[in-house]
């Protein structure tokens, strides 16, 4: 059952960990290895989260999320974000990019290191879209009610005009 569940995963991670071995020596293959070590124990949470968003979608949905949206996440935002990232700041082709990324790594540690306000203003923004999102969202469970219950009069004025006194 196991390695009928998971062989397509065992398979990618076996070419992978290959991959790094023949392209940088053992030394590639303890990185690789840790590296997913880690990457599958942060995925736990998100994990949790997207089951929680996907119970409430049809199933047209939840397979489009399922196929597409892990695509984005796995490979445009762990292989092809950084090549854009440095492409960008660097004023350079995503090819030049790749290749630099490959042939001179102490070179593209450099831009993307120099890319490193971009990126974190980019995080900064988008956790702070989540907070405030987690703030001012009507749920049924409020965990900082002082906070998150709405003022009398903003509640008024967001209010569809239908249920004004």
């Amino acid at each position: 059952m196991l390695l009928k569940t998971f062989r397509w995963s065992f398979a990618v991670t076996a070419v992978g960990l290959a991959l790094g071995v023949w392209y940088g020596g053992w030394t590639a293959f303890g990185v690789i290895a840790i590296l997913a070590v880690l990457e599958i124990s942060l995925s736990f949470d998100n994990a949790v989260v997207n089951a929680g968003i996907l119970k409430k979608m049809s199933a047209f949905w939840q397979k489009i999320f399922l196929t597409v949206g892990v695509l984005i996440a796995v490979f445009g935002m762990r292989l092809a974000f950084p090549v854009v990232i440095v492409a960008v700041t660097a004023k350079k082709s995503p090819f030049e990019a790749v290749n630099l990324a490959l042939t001179d790594k102490d070179r593209y540690e450099q831009l993307v290191t120099d890319a490193h306000p971009a990126i974190a203003a980019f995080g900064g923004m988008f956790l702070l879209m989540i907070f405030l999102d987690f703030i001012f969202e009507d749920r049924d469970i409020k965990w900082l009610g002082w906070l998150e219950r709405p003022s009398p009069s903003s509640a008024r004025s967001t209010c569809c005009p239908s249920a004004s006194p």
